[in-house]
């Protein structure tokens, strides 16, 4: 807009209306327009220990990856025996169960409504179903070059980072599809390795880690946030030893990623917060503030 010179009767004022003819040009402020300019009005105002205590959740994320990584290259490696994995799988997740409904003393569960029994039917359904169709698994990407499945996996589970709910409410956040990628992920992995049984504690151990684990960690962070500070920190190290008796120089720079990510990124946010300069005035659109619903009805 601009502001306009114009003669008019001391005795009119221009007033910012629509519904009444005035002698003003239509792009016509008087003197008051800079006036009502205000400044990062909706800006958030962010405490550095907070950011890092959100950042738990990326770091986890990331971690989750790197055990499932390594825990495939142990098996490919013959370091690792799948009754071993499924075994350790398994009484983790019976500790994991135990802990979800102890945390809130079982509240979630009777509000939802979902008995043991069921949680019961639905793991030995899937179990059944998985270890039936493994030996499709194991053949299903017969055709497909190793190194095709390499890059497909990688790419699945960039997918599986990117579109995972960290918490924050965008566009791009999807649980479900977040899911599927990893999933697809660990059925490309657990073809290559030697057996069939090998192929179903993969994908066993896959839908644990990127199903189960992300359900706990979120009422850990909901209920008992210094508990979950602990998980996330000793998750951390143990992925860390993990990929460190793969390859140390994977280990120095997933370390570095990882104080990236929980340390450096929250410091550059909170920085850069301080140069925020959004304006706010009466170019603004409009925005309807009453409540129009009653009027749907």
């Amino acid at each position: 807009m601009v502001c306009a010179q114009v003669e008019t009767s001391p005795r009119r004022c221009w007033q910012k209306v629509l519904y009444e003819r005035q002698p003003f040009p239509d792009n016509y402020v008087d003197q008051r327009f800079l006036e009502e300019l205000r400044k990062n009005v909706h800006a958030r105002q962010y405490q550095y220990w907070a950011v890092v205590f959100e950042s738990g959740a990326v770091v986890q994320q990331l971690c989750s990856v790197c055990v499932f990584v390594v825990t495939w290259w142990y098996m490919d490696a013959g370091v690792l025996s799948p009754q071993g994995l499924f075994g350790a799988a398994l009484a983790s997740s019976l500790l994991g169960y135990v802990l979800f409904d102890a945390i809130d003393a079982g509240v979630g569960r009777r509000e939802s409504g979902r008995t043991r029994w069921a949680d019961l039917k639905s793991t030995l359904v899937f179990i059944a179903f998985t270890y039936g169709f493994s030996p499709v698994l194991k053949t299903l990407t017969e055709s497909i070059s190793t190194d095709t499945i390499y890059a497909m996996s990688v790419f699945m589970l960039l997918g599986h980072l990117i579109f995972f709910d960290y918490g924050a409410n965008a566009a791009i956040v999807s649980s479900t599809l977040s899911l599927n990628m990893a999933i697809f992920a660990s059925v490309c992995l657990a073809s290559r390795l030697p057996r069939s049984l090998h192929a179903f504690v993969m994908v066993t151990f896959a839908m644990q880690i990127f199903a189960l684990w992300p359900m706990l960690q979120k009422k850990l962070k909901a209920r008992t946030p210094r508990c979950y500070v602990a998980v996330t920190v000793l998750f951390a190290l143990a992925a860390l030893a993990g990929l460190a008796s793969v390859s140390s120089v994977g280990a120095v720079l997933f370390a570095s990623l990882l104080l990236s990510i929980s340390c450096l990124c929250p410091y550059c946010l909170i920085r850069l917060q301080q140069l925020k300069d959004n304006i706010h005035g009466p170019w603004d659109e409009a925005e309807i503030k009453e409540d129009l619903s009653r009027f749907l009805t």
